[in-house]
């Protein structure tokens, strides 16, 4: 199988953009990542601005209202969010919104969830936030009633905190089986066992790569006590990269990037990021994911269109 990149979209800041055309640079980043030859957009389903990013006052949009306009803009990239949270929404109700992206985008939609951690925008907006286990108790449950509602046409289930009763869900989902579910978040005793239960795409973000070769082992083995076969999962990795001609346009791009994320950035050409990408697709990472933070521009993310091509022969390992 081909490599997998998704451009993701956490940054709706863009200098001399004002609000009532902020979409248009939206919708002018996901063209530009389909025709640059990226797999998948996203976007944070956030309602603050998150640290690392930006200060908590700049702009956010909502996210399934973001993916439905962008479901009309493009044609063959996939949609999701980057990840929605748990905490955030009725499940039935996320997978209602899903499958309806995904009849909108004729079959394109992915359903990204995790167990949310931002407990300011949580308390702003009234949300209650349970501590993490009970978090993970409701992603658990929350994953078992999208994946009924994506099969089944009148599917029921009793959780702890969460039901339905023989939920309706038409029109059907166009992809057959439903979208692919990605679970967001590298948890060792949690978050990967739910991965190896539920997902067919798990998404960490980068580190050392022994690290994430310690995480990949647990994870196979959460695999095997699920009974489930480990190469039916695909693993992605964010990488903070810069795509760069000279050493001036490194510099400019990496003044854009907050402080504290500038040490964890890769600058380079698309033939050398390709080569210091190339160990993780060895230990077992199916793709990246690149951020609009250090893409920004339709010519930045046509650079990243040639990391693709120079890495469109790498396979994962099994």
């Amino acid at each position: 199988m081909a490599l997998f990149f998704g451009y993701h979209m956490p940054n709706f800041t863009h200098r001399s953009t004002p609000d009532d055309h902020l979409f248009d640079r939206v919708v002018e980043q996901a063209q530009a990542a389909e025709a640059a030859g990226f797999d998948m957009v996203t976007v944070m389903d956030h309602f603050y601005q998150i640290g690392g990013v930006g200060p908590e006052t700049e702009p956010m949009m909502e996210a399934y209202t973001t993916l439905g306009a962008l479901a009309a803009k493009t044609s063959r990239i996939q949609l999701a969010t980057l990840v929605t949270g748990v905490t955030y929404r009725n499940p039935a109700l996320v997978a209602k919104m899903v499958t309806t992206l995904d009849v909108i985008s004729g079959g394109r939609a992915i359903l990204g969830i995790g167990a949310a951690w931002n407990e300011s925008e949580h308390r702003g907006y009234g949300f209650e936030f349970p501590p993490i286990g009970q978090r993970m108790d409701r992603l658990d449950e929350a994953l078992t009633i999208a994946k009924l509602m994506f099969t089944q046409e009148n599917p029921s289930f009793e959780g702890k905190h969460f039901r339905i009763d023989h939920a309706l869900n038409f029109p059907r989902p166009v992809q057959r089986g439903g979208p692919k579910i990605l679970v967001g978040g590298g948890g060792e005793k949690r978050t990967l066992r739910l991965l190896a239960r539920h997902g067919d795409i798990g998404h960490w973000f980068g580190g050392p790569i022994d690290d994430l070769k310690r995480k990949r082992e647990i994870f196979l083995s959460h695999c095997e006590v699920e009974g489930r076969d480990p190469s039916s999962v695909l693993l992605l990795m964010g990488a903070l990269v810069v795509l760069v001609e000279n050493e001036r346009d490194a510099k400019a791009v990496l003044e854009r990037i907050p402080a504290e994320r500038r040490a964890m950035v890769i600058t380079s050409t698309p033939a050398e990021t390709a080569e210091r990408l190339q160990p993780y697709v060895d230990a077992g990472f199916g793709g990246f994911t690149l951020s609009n933070q250090t893409f920004p521009t339709k010519e930045a993310i046509a650079l990243g269109g040639e990391l693709i091509k120079l890495m469109a022969g790498s396979r994962a390992a099994a």
